[in-house]
């Protein structure tokens, strides 16, 4: 028997952009519900052959069918729904429109444990860090629907009957069982959570929607090697435009560009915070703190360490420390400010590039580092 153990869950978050439905491409509508995206992938000139991707926050299953009917008809079901993943966020109102449209959901033969009701998703692990997002994320729902005999498991040929010119591509780290969709006719994908266009743990992006590439959502990633190895995979796929579980879609140049740097950015066993500024200071015998100059992280990609070195009126290097200021930052972001120090120190190492600013790193015996929590 179907059973949502989410519907009763009311998740007070939102964005700015939900319930504010667009067309990504002629065959491709996305609706942000709260903060995640629902897609319907079909063309309104042939209703009867559209398919559901993801279903949404709990409760949203009359924004979702209101939507559908609005682009569709009414009265015109989807062929079926197809899951990047069981994540309460992306199935929320999957049991009710399941019973509501008798449609197949489909997800990979590894996430049916968790649509099912056997087994419930790992604790979300807000120590990661980014914002309140992530603080919040241990009150976020982890048990499992169960959407009995609706589901069925993706063919193992990569293959959507339904879905005629895509196919789903194997993205496991965020979830074991975790797919993204592709169609090459126009290298068109829909990632799921594989990667999101906005920082997902921060609560002001989440609102506001800032655009920038991001790994998946880090509180509820489970195996952080599979997640690289996954983003890689999709990259090397050369898509035009992505469309993603969390964020606005992203094609053209600007994807090209920052797609390029998402396995630069922290793929490791947790991802690192980038703080908002880097300030510099000198400390005088008297005791007395004098500061130089602050930057964004940003603003320091592409120079030198040398270059930035001088711009601070650094003469000896033990004179300097360099301080990461962040409203959200956790004690993680030392690993951060390590990094700073370390391609500063090391001016021969070229330009500074974003891996260098936010990668693994060793505090420099010649530095401290501080932070205003």
């Amino acid at each position: 028997m179907p059973f949502n153990p989410l519907h009763d869950k009311t998740l007070p978050v939102t964005s700015l952009r939900s319930g504010d439905g667009h067309e990504v491409l002629d065959d491709v509508y996305c609706l942000p519900v709260q903060i995640v995206n629902v897609y319907f992938v079909g063309s309104p000139a042939s209703p009867e052959d559209w398919v559901l991707v993801d279903a949404g926050m709990p409760k949203s299953e009359d924004t979702i069918r209101k939507a559908a009917e609005q682009r569709f008809g009414e009265g015109v079901p989807p062929r079926a729904i197809v899951l990047t993943h069981g994540h309460f966020d992306h199935v929320g109102a999957v049991v009710e429109l399941a019973q509501h449209w008798n449609v197949p959901v489909y997800v990979h033969a590894d996430e049916l444990p968790f649509v099912t009701g056997q087994k419930a998703y790992p604790k979300p692990d807000p120590s990661v860090g980014g914002g309140m997002v992530a603080r919040v994320s241990p009150f976020f729902p982890t048990e499992p629907v169960d959407l009995g005999e609706y589901v069925r498991a993706l063919p193992d040929d990569g293959t959507i009957a339904e879905l005629p010119g895509w196919r789903w591509v194997a993205t496991p780290g965020h979830t074991q069982g975790h797919v993204s969709l592709f169609r090459q006719a126009d290298r068109a994908l829909i990632a799921g959570d594989a990667f999101v266009t906005v920082q997902q743990e921060s609560l002001y992006k989440v609102f506001t929607q800032q655009r920038e590439i991001s790994g998946p959502p880090r509180y509820l990633t489970e195996d952080w090697p599979q997640a690289k190895a996954s983003v890689e995979r999709l990259a090397a796929l050369e898509p035009s435009v992505a469309m993603t579980g969390h964020g606005m879609a992203m094609g053209g140049d600007e994807l090209r560009e920052r797609h390029g740097l998402v396995a630069e950015l922290g793929f490791r066993d947790k991802m690192i915070e980038e703080p908002d500024a880097i300030c510099f200071f000198r400390f005088h015998d008297t005791g007395r703190k004098q500061q130089l100059f602050c930057h964004r992280p940003t603003d320091l990609i592409g120079q030198s360490p040398g270059a930035v070195y001088a711009s601070v009126g650094g003469s000896q290097k033990s004179e300097l420390r360099f301080f990461a200021t962040d409203s959200h930052i956790e004690r993680r972001g030392q690993d951060c400010a390590a990094a700073i120090c370390q391609a500063v120190h090391h001016s021969d190492r070229g330009l500074l590039r974003r891996a260098d600013l936010i990668g693994t790193a060793h505090i420099n015996v010649a530095f401290g580092v501080e932070f205003f929590l």
